[in-house]
């Protein structure tokens, strides 16, 4: 039996941890699979042709979700206390918010660059020339802008790996931003609404035991 004024009466009901619902974890590993996805699809765009701009292959993206990531579990390592009453765990969790919403951002642009081009590539009249591939938008217009992809010997096969990968950008970035936007809500609802996540977790019906106790 345990006594009214036993403080270790909280500690035995406590829960186990659930390792795999836990807020950080869940979340860095997801946007760990996402930014390592994105980078590694961002590279491989850069080597179909050199010259492709750094904002048709958002590597860049990927590599500051995976910052975000790591910055995830950085925090799932700190013992949570509450009411952040250490300066570590109150500036990871800041960092952590604030590269999240800088993450949503980047993903964002992404998404917004690969469109862009994606739609250029479904209206463009390719041709080879001199081992490269020159595009225009309309044939038709003499003082048209061309577009030049280097180092592409066959039209058909650029376009067509440059749509899917153009594509897989547009889905992988969405999934990305979206992960990041509901970190930073996730963040934002613990700060000024009491939203669990840590490491510890105390169960209401312990706190209103001991309540009725006093």
């Amino acid at each position: 039996k345990t006594t009214k004024g036993d403080p270790k009466t909280g500690q035995e009901e406590e829960p186990p941890p659930c390792w795999a619902c836990r807020f950080p974890l869940l979340f860095a590993l997801l946007q760990l699979a996402l930014g390592i996805s994105v980078t590694v699809l961002g590279f491989l765009m850069a080597g179909i042709s050199s010259s492709l701009l750094v904002r048709d292959t958002p590597y860049w993206a990927g590599i500051i979700v995976c910052v975000v990531s790591l910055v995830g579990f950085v925090m799932l390592c700190i013992s949570y206390q509450p009411d952040e009453k250490t300066c570590v765990q109150f500036a990871v969790k800041l960092m952590y918010f604030l590269l999240s919403a800088l993450g949503l951002v980047a993903c964002v642009l992404a998404v917004a660059f690969a469109s862009h081009h994606y739609l250029q590539m479904t209206q463009f009249t390719c041709d080879t020339f001199l081992e490269s591939c020159q595009c225009k938008l309309d044939t038709a217009d003499p003082l048209g802008r061309t577009f030049i992809y280097q180092d592409a010997a066959d039209c058909g096969s650029l376009t067509s790996m440059l749509n899917l990968y153009l594509l897989l950008q547009m889905v992988l970035n969405l999934v990305a931003a979206l992960v990041c936007l509901a970190a930073c809500f996730v963040m934002w609802k613990h700060r000024y609404q009491v939203f669990y996540v840590g490491v510890r977790f105390y169960p209401l019906t312990t706190t209103e035991g001991q309540q009725q106790k006093v």
